[in-house]
Formats: structure tokens, C-alpha cells, sequence
């Protein structure tokens, strides 16, 4: 690993090497080589404190697979917005949504300059679908939405994915409105998916929380399952509703669907009547 990740020159992106992002620490801890000395020391003290952080990471990939799986195949849905992507890595949403439908149409956001300097692997999706990027923050769904048009057509449903982002609103009236803003945004048959870490499961989890507040980088928040259901209001959560993520609708053959792995990792997906 290097401190000039996939050989983008500094001057190409406008990054501050010196302060630790989410998307790079969360590439490191998966083997990753686009980080900086500063994430990887990040995410060292963060493993230290958390050893299965990088089993989190995957079974939040997991989760990711069978939602969208089951949403591009049983619910129809031709649409995704992506929020929150990071780094790209094997099973992005495009490249399931569009094995199951090459129809499928799916825009990615995030505001980490690494991620869109690999914004050409995300785009790389089926010739009858199509696939974007747009750099943008969270906290600004107005702006997202416009950029989306671009992409997709709000009359249709769409499939929303705040995956591992929607902590980094710290406040939580803030976060509220954003995720409400967002569904408000797309018709009825539209689906709302949600991972987020939780409060009160796990002691080493709220330590590594405030090592990686103290760090410089983006703080974050972690929340009761209650508080997280919240962001469900007024649509129809799918069972088995709030649960961590390797127990949301396993398939058979996946070896995590009978242990907790990272229980403090919990997810749910819910449609707009």
C-alpha cells in the first residue's frame, strides 16, 4: 500500500491526505490499497478496540446483495440510489441489480475524492442499463436529487440505499429530515434500505465510535434500533423488520445467518405505500 492510492496524482483530486475518511478506512480493513498512512492508522486503532469491524464490513456487503437481489427480482424495482457508496469493490449495486434486470438504471453518490477517482470502475455497468456517479454530501439531498434526474425518472420507483451513511448525520433531526426528504422525493412502490451501527449492544463499538470522533474525520453517531426504525415512518417495513444484518432474509448456503456476526450492525428495508 501507498500514500498515493491507484497512482491518482494529489493534485488530480482534492483530498487532505492527513485526515482519515470513512470510505478509505473501510477499504483498508477489507484489504484494500486505496488509503492513506493516516486511514490505515485510523482503522488500526479502531481494530484494536473492535476486531470484528472488517467482519461488519462484510456482512454489510451480504446485506447489500439480497436487498438489492430482492429488489431488482421480486419487487420490479429498475431504479437505485446508491448513497454513501465508497470504494468500489466486487458486488456494487449495479453489477446486481443489472444481473438480475441489464435494464437497471443505478446512480452512486458519495463525497470522498478517491471514490471519484474510481468513479470509471462504478460506471462500468450493462450496455442496456445505465450508471452514474454524482459527488455529493448526504446532508444535501436537494442537491442529490437534482443531479439524479439526470439518471433517473421520479415517476417510477426507485430503490434507496443508505448503507454504513446515514450515521455520519449526527444530529438526529438532521438525519430525520434527509432520509424523509429522500423518500419523499419517489413515487409509491419505492423501497427504503437502511444499515446503521446501534447503541447499547456493544462497548468496544461505542469506544471505537469516540477513537474515530476524536480523529479529525467525519464524526458519527450510533443509535438505538428504536431511533433507526424511526426513519421507516409511514412506509411498510418487510419482515423480519430492524435486525442485524446477516439475520435479514439469509440464503441457505450463508454460513452467518445462524451466529451473531457483528450484532451491532443492524439493517431493514421498508416500501412507500
Amino acid at each position: 500500500m501507498t500514500d498515493n492510492p491507484s497512482g491518482v496524482a494529489d493534485e488530480a483530486v482534492a483530498l487532505d491526505s492527513g485526515v482519515p475518511h470513512p470510505a478509505r478506512v473501510w477499504d483498508y480493513w477489507l484489504g484494500g490499497e486505496d488509503n492513506f498512512a493516516a486511514d490505515r492508522a485510523a482503522g488500526d486503532q479502531i481494530r484494536a478496540v473492535l476486531p470484528d469491524v472488517a467482519e461488519a464490513a462484510r456482512v454489510d456487503r451480504a446485506f447489500l446483495i439480497r436487498a438489492v437481489r430482492y429488489l431488482a427480482g421480486t419487487a420490479g424495482i429498475r431504479q437505485f440510489l446508491d448513497i454513501g457508496t465508497g470504494l468500489p469493490t466486487a458486488d456494487n449495486t449495479h453489477h446486481v441489480a443489472q444481473w438480475v434486470a441489464p435494464e437497471s438504471r443505478v446512480v452512486y453518490v458519495d463525497n470522498d475524492p478517491i471514490v471519484l477517482a474510481h468513479a470509471r470502475a462504478l460506471l462500468a455497468g450493462a450496455a442496456q442499463g445505465a450508471t452514474d456517479y454524482i459527488d455529493a454530501d448526504v446532508r444535501d439531498p436537494d442537491a442529490i436529487l437534482r443531479a439524479t434526474e439526470r439518471t433517473l425518472d421520479f415517476r417510477q420507483p426507485v430503490g434507496i440505499m443508505l448503507l454504513g451513511v446515514v450515521q455520519f448525520v449526527v444530529d438526529d433531526a438532521e438525519a430525520r429530515a434527509v432520509v424523509r426528504r429522500l423518500v419523499a422525493a419517489v413515487p409509491s412502490g419505492s423501497y427504503l434500505a437502511i444499515a446503521h451501527p446501534i447503541v447499547g449492544v456493544s462497548a468496544e463499538l461505542e469506544e471505537a465510535v469516540r477513537l474515530w470522533n476524536e480523529s479529525g474525520s467525519a464524526p458519527q453517531a450510533l443509535r438505538t434500533p428504536e431511533q433507526i426504525a424511526m426513519f421507516f415512518d409511514g412506509l411498510e417495513v418487510l419482515e423480519p423488520g430492524v435486525v442485524p444484518c446477516p439475520r435479514w432474509r439469509p440464503r441457505p448456503h450463508e454460513a452467518d445467518a445462524d451466529r451473531d456476526v457483528a450484532p451491532w450492525r443492524v439493517c431493514a428495508v421498508g416500501r412507500k405505500p
